[in-house]
């Protein structure tokens, strides 16, 4: 990805450093593993963070801060590149559909965070909090990523344009229409429209890769090859079958390995937000 020289976007707060020393991850080491292996990509953060807080705090393993003063800190330049990528593509995008853009701001954190969904840990992964309409972001989270089989830069350009989508989502207004509905159902009902709000932002990460290709010539050759390989590596099937051996469907929250690349996919070829409806009866890419 060529990012180098790009224009940073003013939109970034770091936090790192600034965190405390203990989260309620509930469930000691297993359940922390299973956490950080169910929740990748933004789990809806208000309800994992009313369960999270009434359970027993634990010690949290200290999470490396920002650059001293002085010293270059690459991840925060790239970042702020990438967040700036996402701003230029959706703000044309909401200008063509009559509406306008408002940039969401991304927090960068070590250790754990508080945000107006509550105070979470760096084991919830990246998340988007629509009551702030912020980004939430610990940067141990690539090396997760990277662990798991999603290496690269522009893996980690996708994380950020993922997390972007669900902001994109909340301006259209569709988190307060999945909210209502979901409280008319029953939590598997629920759970399985929550799948369909994730692979929707997966399909507007792609939307994003489309038109920032064409728009700066950041994207390099290989480039959306590792967005797809970090899409298909977070998978549900994929995470599950890595953490206990088998798929258990009921629980997925964020789609299989299959559904998360084919919808990126659409997105990146179509470039049309309008062709993004997973909630539409039997929706397949």
């Amino acid at each position: 990805m060529r990012w180098a020289g790009g224009r940073r976007s003013d939109n970034v707060e770091d936090r790192r450093g600034m965190g405390g020393g203990r989260i309620a991850i509930g469930g000691g080491v297993g359940g922390l593993i299973v956490l950080v292996l169910a929740l990748l990509f933004g789990a809806d953060p208000r309800a994992l963070l009313r369960q999270m807080q009434t359970d027993t705090a634990q010690e949290a393993p200290s999470q490396p801060g920002a650059p001293a003063p002085g010293v270059p800190d690459q991840s925060r330049e790239f970042i702020s590149v990438v967040l700036a990528e996402t701003e230029d593509v959706w703000r044309e995008q909401f200008q063509k559909m009559g509406r306008q853009y408002a940039d969401p701001k991304l927090v960068l954190f070590s250790d754990e965070v508080e945000s107006a969904c509550g105070v979470a840990g760096a084991a919830v992964g990246p998340f988007y909090c629509p009551e702030d309409d912020q980004i939430y972001l610990d940067l141990s989270f690539f090396e997760q990523l990277d662990q798991l089989g999603g290496p690269g830069d522009f893996a980690q350009a996708y994380v950020v344009a993922h997390e972007v989508g669900h902001h994109v989502q909340d301006l259209l207004g569709i988190t307060d229409q999945v909210q209502a509905m979901q409280q008319q159902m029953s939590r598997r009902e629920a759970n399985q429209l929550s799948v369909r709000v994730e692979l929707q932002a997966d399909f507007f990460a792609g939307v994003w890769a489309h038109y920032t290709e064409r728009m700066s010539g950041v994207v390099e050759p290989g480039d959306i090859a590792e967005a797809l390989q970090a899409a298909s590596a977070i998978g549900d099937d994929r995470l599950q079958r890595r953490s206990q051996g088998h798929v258990v469907p009921d629980a997925f929250t964020h789609g299989t390995s299959e559904q998360r690349v084919a919808w990126f996919r659409r997105g990146y070829e179509t470039g049309d937000p309008s062709q993004g409806d997973t909630f539409a009866a039997g929706a397949t890419p």
